[in-house]
């Protein structure tokens, strides 16, 4: 019995004492990520990231000229050991403006150990797939509509005819040193900054 309870106090500790490195290291080694940024600051940056992105991959625009709605997160900061944690700020965009303001956070844990940035795009293809959005109270990436991570090499074996109903998710600007990049479990909740 003793034994659990200080077995309960060492994972405690060291849940603490890894948050405080991951908030640490974040700030170290991401320093442009702000967190609770002004609706200015997060449609600049979904702009220049949405321009960089079209820019280098043109496959994405056509998808976003078929799409019902954009929702873009420009930078998504991941860090921890052991336990890691990942947040960041987006625009929903329709018509090329923005019309919400969400935000992305998912925590999870195994063997893993670093700090990472990175950006995704959510593709709404369909009005039912954005209504799932708006009329929740928070989506957790892969409940809901259907979701689709799309590779650098989508264009060669999807078009934008066959990609009609769902999500498609588009991650992109990868930087850091962490195993493994993955939307699937973060929650998106509507934010008003």
């Amino acid at each position: 019995m003793r034994r659990d309870f200080l077995r309960r106090r060492i994972n405690a500790g060291i849940a603490v004492i890894t948050f405080g490195f991951t908030v640490l290291a974040i700030n170290a080694f991401i320093p442009t990520v702000a967190v609770y940024a002004s609706a200015g600051q997060i449609d600049r940056s979904a702009t220049q990231s949405l321009t960089t992105l079209y820019n280098n991959t043109p496959g994405t625009k056509a998808l976003a000229d078929k799409a019902v709605a954009v929702l873009v997160f420009p930078s998504i900061v991941k860090g921890g050991f052991i336990i890691a944690g990942q947040f960041g700020d987006g625009a929903l965009r329709k018509n090329g403006k923005a019309v919400g303001y969400y935000r992305s956070l998912a925590v999870s844990y195994g063997y893993q150990a670093g700090v990472q940035a990175y950006g995704y795009v959510l593709f709404f293809m369909d009005d039912a797939s954005l209504q799932y959005l708006t009329n929740s109270d928070g989506w957790e990436v892969g409940t809901g509509p259907s979701l689709v991570v799309l590779d650098s090499g989508f264009g060669k074996n999807l078009s934008t005819t066959t990609l009609q109903k769902g999500v498609y998710a588009y991650i992109f600007d990868q930087k850091g040193l962490m195993a493994g990049v993955g939307i699937q479990g973060s929650k998106i909740t509507r934010i008003n900054p």
